[in-house]
């Protein structure tokens, strides 16, 4: 337990906390396709898409990277960023949003991450205070919308369920056959189910399986963390996640408390590639157990 909440106090402070060094992060790019680059270097995995006349950016890792990102989106391409859009409202996803915002790209999310980044948070006794008005999304959705890059490419925005928070979408590039997936998918580490931000694990399956509807064989599957994934890295990790779940199920509905599913190994099939990241085997298991035990 203590392991757990030392690992979810890191999550939520660690700009507040130093870390990492920021001055040795590079940022890298990937080209997905041919308009669109997935940008790794420290936090969520950030997508670049270009249209005809600008550029269009999801999510945007921590603030002290914001001269190196844009340093290497102008090394992909001249055109102005004008939109930025968040997955959800973590802090390594929208950590720059103030510098984005305080330079002119207009900040597009959910409106539940405009009502959590607006308003101050509180996790294990520390206090998160609210964001800034320039780093607040101007434009919010409830459920979806769509940005038209040019004349035949569009990138849609569909809110999914509640899952790693009850503000997490989806980023579907249809033409260009491209899905960004936020922190519903962590490819080579367990989920994070944030239930203080309203995660949910059966939110959490049902958006696997309507991303595993949504793709094919031939899908450039971007996680919120990790590599590029292929559809059978994601139908793997539904999987994983789905039997994880009914396991937790089964124990909880027998009467086991949190401590005794815990010691019943329910996850060692897969702890040595999922369990050696942020979240580890008891952070997953405690996760589920309590979710399912959310009215």
């Amino acid at each position: 337990m203590k392991r757990l909440l030392t690992l979810l106090l890191s999550l939520t402070f660690f700009v507040a906390l130093g870390q990492p060094n920021f001055d040795a992060v590079e940022i890298r790019s990937e080209k997905v396709a041919d308009q669109i680059y997935v940008l790794f270097g420290a936090g969520g995995n950030m997508a670049l898409a270009l249209g005809d006349d600008t550029a269009y950016l999801i999510d945007d890792q921590y603030a002290p990277l914001s001269e190196k990102i844009r340093a290497a989106i102008g090394e992909l391409t001249d055109k102005p960023l004008k939109f930025l859009v968040n997955t959800h409202w973590h802090g390594d996803h929208t950590g720059g949003n103030e510098n984005f915002g305080k330079a002119g790209t207009v900040l597009i999310a959910h409106e539940a991450v405009r009502r959590r980044l607006g308003s101050p948070s509180e996790r294990n006794g520390q206090v998160r205070p609210a964001s800034p008005l320039e780093a607040l999304p101007e434009i919010t959705f409830t459920d979806e919308l769509t940005l038209h890059l040019d004349g035949e490419r569009t990138l849609h925005v569909m809110h999914v369920e509640a899952a790693h928070t009850d503000g997490d979408s989806y980023m579907y590039f249809p033409q260009d056959n491209v899905l960004h997936m936020g922190d519903n998918f962590s490819n080579g580490g367990y989920p994070f189910i944030d239930l203080n931000s309203g995660g949910n694990i059966d939110g959490l399956v049902r958006n696997l399986n309507r991303a595993l509807l949504l793709v094919d064989e031939q899908t450039r599957i971007i996680p919120g963390h990790g590599p590029v994934a292929t559809r059978d890295d994601l139908s793997a990790y539904r999987d994983m996640v789905e039997t994880l779940r009914a396991r937790v199920q089964t124990a909880r509905s027998g009467g086991k408390s949190l401590e005794e599913t815990l010691a019943m190994g329910l996850s060692k099939e897969w702890d040595a590639r999922f369990g050696t990241g942020f979240i580890g085997p008891e952070g997953i298991i405690t996760a589920i157990y309590r979710s399912l035990g959310q009215e």
